[in-house]
């Protein structure tokens, strides 16, 4: 267990990174995401027929944000994790899933002051995908 929760917290870091990251590349410099180490919908990496299942899936109405990745959960593939994380590498919201939930859907209250959010979905078998989202 303590395994697990290791690993989910890198994941939160990680999102945290690539946000804060993203900050710095906007600024001016490279506006690239590392290749095959974090996916999008432009860069699909070596999973490229991947992306549909795979991409986190992100609706706002008012303060509240929905993540949903259309994939399958089972015992041997599923999403891990969600995270909403802000352009300046604010984590927002977190949720962890199970093989056993029905599916990846998670519901965040976000707080004024933020314009660009960055959803991530984690598969433990196909990796980090990441969605931009203008508020």
């Amino acid at each position: 267990m303590s395994n697990r929760r290791n690993f989910l917290k890198l994941s939160m870091l990680t999102a945290a990174g690539i946000a804060s990251s993203r900050v710095l590349a906007s600024s001016g410099s490279n506006d690239t995401l590392p290749q095959n180490i974090i996916y999008s919908e432009e860069n699909p990496g070596r999973w490229p027929k991947k992306a549909g299942s795979h991409l986190p899936m992100v609706t706002v109405e008012g303060k509240k944000v929905t993540i949903k990745t259309e994939h399958g959960m089972s015992e041997v593939h599923y999403i891990v994790r969600h995270t909403l994380v802000a352009e300046n590498g604010d984590v927002l919201g977190e949720k962890t899933f199970y093989p056993t939930d029905e599916q990846a859907i998670s519901e965040f209250e976000i707080p004024d002051g933020y314009s660009i959010l960055y959803a991530t979905s984690f598969c433990n078998k196909h990796d980090l995908w990441i969605m931009e989202v203008n508020i």
